[in-house]
């Protein structure tokens, strides 16, 4: 059966500007991180993605690791845009970055140009596409030079291989200096990829957000919902059949000390009391800051998606609220500043 997108799509969901450019994205969006690669059956993962489309969701967002294995996930999406959004192409924000290890030897990971160009070809060719709308840097990359990383990502743009160029996971000082690269290139950071929840607001400790609110440049939350934390999901430290419980999980022993699962009751109560799940709070106390452009999820169910849509019934936060929920939180906050570790020796 042919897919038609819904033709009430843009209806509910509300869209802003990455900073002060042009591009706007929808206030939520989905990342492919973990849940659609070669592991996943075609109809289950494309029925959320034709649920999130149908419901606003115009961007999409992957990195050349992204699977389970690295680069199924780019090809798994290359594959829908194929088949079943091929004529929604111009609707559509796809975003991949590069940076994380995914090929052997000294040029598959960091921030070389010969990686950055590489994996930005490689991944244009898992899907399938002749340029993607955003490519980040992945991370930071300590013992590159920011003058090579940004000029790779500046060369991309000139290539017509990227229409608009950013960086995941930078801190302030190097936000700034990347920001100010870019700008004597002529081509722009338009995004910010960091993460940030209530547990987790190693952005604004050291002001990576406030530095990009100045600068013009947009974010988008990964984790907004601490890696699940945040769903409610892990009832008292209890890991069975989710991702925490998996062998091969990325999720931290630190979110599951007991002062951490006890700001998640006190912030769970608050959620509660107005009228919201725990996920949709947290998401709507991503999105007070208006410098953040849009929150990216990650599902595993089509019911986790619309819980996690229901969001968008009440992004609203008092002062007071946002008070409570700062006092809820304050002893069970995550230390999750990235700290780039020179490869050197």
């Amino acid at each position: 059966m042919t897919y038609t997108a819904g033709a009430a799509r843009y209806d509910s969901m509300p869209y802003r500007h990455c900073g002060k450019w042009g591009l706007k994205l929808p206030v939520i969006s989905l990342g492919l991180w973990q849940n659609f690669g070669g592991t996943r059956d075609h109809d289950s993962a494309f029925e959320i993605l034709s649920h999130a489309f149908d419901a606003g969701v115009t961007h999409f967002d992957l990195a050349n690791n992204y699977g389970p294995p690295p680069g199924s996930a780019e090809e798994f999406f290359g594959t829908v845009l194929a088949q079943e959004f091929k004529s929604y192409r111009d609707e559509i924000i796809v975003s991949s970055k590069a940076g994380y290890e995914m090929w052997p030897g000294p040029y598959g990971e960091f921030g070389s140009r010969k990686n950055l160009i590489a994996s930005c070809d490689q991944s244009l060719k898992r899907l399938g596409l002749d340029y993607v709308d955003i490519f980040y840097s992945h991370r930071f990359d300590p013992d590159t030079p920011l003058e090579e990383t940004m000029g790779a990502l500046a060369t991309i743009v000139e290539q017509g291989k990227a229409l608009y160029v950013g960086i995941s996971s930078y801190p302030e000082k190097q936000t700034r200096e990347a920001h100010l690269i870019l700008n004597k290139m002529g081509v722009p950071c338009t995004i910010h990829q960091p993460s940030y929840s209530m547990l987790n607001r190693w952005i604004e400790d050291d002001r990576t957000i406030d530095a990009c609110g100045e600068l013009g440049i947009g974010m988008i939350a990964f984790s907004p919902l601490t890696q699940g934390l945040l769903s409610g999901k892990y009832n008292h430290g209890s890991k069975e059949g989710t991702r925490a419980g998996e062998a091969n999980s990325t999720v931290r022993a630190s979110h599951f000390e007991a002062n951490v699962l006890q700001a998640v009751e006190n912030v769970a109560a608050i959620a509660e009391a107005r009228g919201q799940s725990l996920a949709q709070l947290a998401l709507a106390w991503v999105l007070r800051r208006p410098e953040m452009t849009s929150a990216l999820i990650g599902v595993r169910t089509l019911e986790q998606l619309k819980q996690n849509l229901g969001a968008l019934n009440n992004l609203d936060l008092s002062q007071e609220e946002v008070k409570a929920i700062d006092a809820a939180t304050r002893n069970g906050l995550l230390q999750m500043h990235p700290r780039p570790q020179s490869r050197l020796r």
